[in-house]
């Protein structure tokens, strides 16, 4: 168990409740996968968001109330609380990657992350049922992924030269004055693909992809893959250079190169 907040709370038992909801929101999302009669809003700040969405950040916020009561919740549709100080927060996105799933792409994923007073992630689940895949992991439990059924432990990779690194990233809005910087750097290194969203961070968990970035993030985005990310062996920081989900951003490498691609994509700012 972890220093700090952490200690005085069963981070299995935590893990386990997380691995619990998520089969909950799987049935959800899936059953309204490519449905003829989808309903589809638009929020105030235009993205889309369907009843799935809903439907699926209704049911965990149940759970969670029955399970741990205590415990605040941080949703993507519903908001949070006006304080968090001192609790344990869940956060959820009920599904990332909606413009995916209302097309009938089936890259999108239920994020479910646990934070503790300290604002540290202490667990982490991300599941993806249209793709038959799932990531969790606890602080100082380790990181493990299905694909399948087939379970195994999560390691990043061990490329430690960015010129023969793969990156991933969703696409080239929000980089701002950054954006010259990383497009420079995609002619510098050995590959570059927009797997986009939960994705791009889970392939760096198990070591399929270097290094992933987006630009411009929400707590909801990227607190699930902060701990498994971490848990792999890699690190997760902000654009700018900070640990952890909170700055708004997400950087997610295999450690090794993340020095390398900070330095290359703030060079000048």
């Amino acid at each position: 168990m972890s220093s700090g907040a952490s200690d005085s709370r069963n981070i299995n038992a935590d893990l386990e409740l997380a691995l619990r909801l998520a089969d909950i929101a799987d049935k959800i999302s899936l059953n309204r996968f490519e449905a003829l009669d989808l309903i589809i809003e638009t929020k105030p700040d235009t993205s889309p968001v369907t009843d799935a969405d809903k439907a699926v950040e209704n049911a965990i916020r149940d759970e969670i109330a029955k399970a741990r009561g205590d415990d605040l919740v941080v949703g993507e549709e519903y908001g949070s609380p006006a304080s968090l100080a001192g609790k344990y927060y869940w956060v959820i996105d009920p599904i990332d990657g909606t413009k995916n799933y209302l097309r009938g792409v089936p890259t999108w994923a239920t994020l479910i992350g646990l934070v503790d007073p300290t604002g540290k992630v202490v667990v982490g689940v991300v599941s993806a049922p249209a793709l038959s895949s799932r990531w969790w992991a606890g602080d100082n439990l380790g990181a493990m992924g299905s694909l399948n059924g087939k379970v195994g432990e999560l390691r990043v990779s061990k490329v430690a030269k960015l010129s023969d690194a793969s990156i991933s990233y969703s696409d080239l809005l929000g980089w701002g004055n950054r954006k010259a910087n990383f497009l420079t750097l995609q002619e510098k290194v050995w590959r570059t693909r927009g797997h986009g969203d939960f994705w791009s961070h889970m392939l760096v968990a198990q070591g399929a992809v270097d290094v992933a970035v987006e630009p411009a993030l929400s707590l909801w985005d990227v607190a699930a893959l902060d701990v498994i990310v971490r848990e792999a062996g890699g690190r997760f920081t902000s654009i700018s250079g900070a640990d952890g989900p909170h700055g708004g951003s997400a950087i997610s490498s295999n450690g090794l190169l993340h020095s390398a691609f900070l330095k290359e994509i703030n060079n000048g700012i």
